[in-house]
């Protein structure tokens, strides 16, 4: 797939309520068929199935007592809040099996097959850099772990923790990323040991057997140098050869990484499929048009590896963060680049409040129309074999008149297709209005009338081609304003 579609669905969360409407537990194989044919229709392809790991008991108990968490829990229930909402983090698995509570393997199996005869492929978590606390690999295999001393856990109460064991008391670090205390759910893996390095390499496969492609939880906190400096233990390398092995086997399995620090780059060459772009994210919330610009001169062959978002399960809901107008704005330059294009349930419909992966209940939210409309129109553009498959290009804004300097508010890029149809799009990323010409280098333009029809609001224009070469085309646009014009 070139370019695709992901939708990101918030699995115990969707099955609880799923659960409330039929008055008894839902599992996977209860997902009802035409929520997966609206899927496909909506034109996703591949579903990112969230949290179905099998999570314990003590992950659950340290979610409940944490005040944080709790805190946060109560605030977003209101008078509603019961105690099992707080289910636990999805992320301190004990086990890569499907949850009792939403079924089995075997029901994945089916899930996927659903999917598959939908066109639309699956994606599963994996979760490298640690286990839950009450893990079996903690009585069977405690060196898989990273122990600690009595100083340590005196020196960092908030990193290690005491767990008893059959054989004893043992101190276990906390996993973590070195900028942060740990999550206290959790229990730091030790990739220094071979042995635990064959035992995730299993789990990976254990994994892959049940889908296509895996979304691997901050990926880059086992590259050799991030955790030699975390842990001061040298590790040998991880990734590219885990990524190769499990594609003998599964040669169109897909890995896309959580990453951050600017190690985007260093992943892919790893072998990864996709990495996140925190970057676009952060800067279109700066709501300043030229950091975007500027990250979007990239070579290609990096951006089209880029997972591209305005939201997921780590970040704020985008209707809560950005304004209506700026929110669609960054829906547009987010989405249209190159890459994959990484979509988040309830974002659509304009959901606002986030929920927290330690609850697996969520509040009922009503749609925003105006949004869900602009959503579904931003997806059929999507769908287009130019956008899918088509050539990505930069193009150059210019002043309007000089002393004009609105122009540098604009950023504005073109796919063009294999049959030189051309789709333009431009964005005003301002907070008022502006002017700019945009330069289309396109030679092909010559000697025709062309009708630029918008695909995303009900406007069209006829512009001589000659003229959208030598000059370029003029555009004023309001604050925030876009355009996605298909040439004709």
């Amino acid at each position: 797939m070139i370019n695709p579609s992901l939708y990101q669905i918030n699995t115990r969360v969707w099955l609880n309520k799923l659960s409330q409407e039929l008055g008894r537990r839902a599992t996977l194989d209860d997902i009802p068929d035409a929520e997966l044919d609206e899927i496909a229709k909506i034109g996703f392809d591949w579903v990112y199935f969230l949290g179905v790991w099998q999570t314990g008991i003590m992950g659950r108990e340290i979610s409940r007592g944490n005040p944080d968490w709790r805190k946060e829990a109560i605030e977003l229930f209101g008078d509603d809040f019961q105690e099992d909402y707080i289910c636990g983090s999805c992320f301190a698995v004990t086990g890569y099996h499907i949850h009792e509570n939403l079924g089995d393997n075997a029901a994945m199996l089916r899930l996927r097959d659903r999917l598959h005869q939908r066109g639309i492929k699956l994606m599963l978590d994996f979760v490298p850099n640690h286990t839950a606390p009450d893990h079996p690999w903690i009585e069977t295999n405690s060196d898989f772990y990273i122990q600690g001393t009595q100083a340590d856990i005196e020196r960092e109460p908030y990193n290690y923790i005491q767990i008893e064991l059959p054989a004893g008391s043992k101190i276990f670090a906390h996993g973590r990323d070195p900028y942060f205390p740990g999550w206290s759910d959790t229990l730091q893996l030790n990739y220094g040991n071979p042995k635990l390095q064959e035992a995730m390499l299993a789990e990976l496969f254990n994994v892959a057997h049940l889908c296509d492609g895996v979304r691997c939880d901050m990926a880059m906190l086992i590259l050799p140098n991030i955790f030699e400096h975390t842990w001061g233990i040298p590790m040998e390398a991880f990734w590219s050869d885990a990524i190769s092995q499990v594609k003998q086997q599964y040669a169109d399995f897909i890995f896309m990484a959580e990453v951050y620090w600017n190690l985007e780059w260093e992943l892919q060459q790893l072998g990864f499929d996709y990495t996140y772009d925190k970057r676009l994210y952060d800067r279109v919330h700066q709501q300043q048009a030229i950091p975007v610009r500027e990250h979007l001169y990239a070579d290609l062959d990096f951006q089209s590896k880029l997972a591209r978002f305005i939201e997921n399960h780590d970040e704020p809901r985008a209707n809560a963060t950005f304004p209506p107008r700026v929110h669609q704005a960054a829906a547009i330059l987010t989405y249209f680049t190159p890459g994959l294009r990484f979509f988040h349930q309830g974002q659509l419909q304009g959901w606002s409040q986030k929920i927290s992966m330690h609850l697996c209940y969520a509040p009922q939210e009503r749609t925003v129309p105006k949004l869900e409309r602009f959503y579904h129109q931003l997806l059929d553009c999507l769908a287009l074999d130019i956008v899918r498959e088509g050539n990505w290009q930069l193009l150059e804004c210019v002043a309007a008149w000089e002393g004009n300097l609105t122009w540098n508010n604009f950023i504005a890029f073109v796919w063009e297709g294999k049959d030189e149809r051309l789709l333009l799009i431009t964005v005003n990323y301002a907070p008022y209005q502006g002017q700019c010409y945009v330069h289309l280098p396109f030679e092909s333009l010559r000697g025709e009338r062309y009708r630029l029809q918008d695909l995303m609001n009900d406007v069209s224009y006829d512009r001589l081609g000659d003229k959208l070469i030598s000059r370029g085309l003029y555009l004023d646009v309001p604050a925030w304003g876009y355009h996605v014009f298909d040439i004709s």
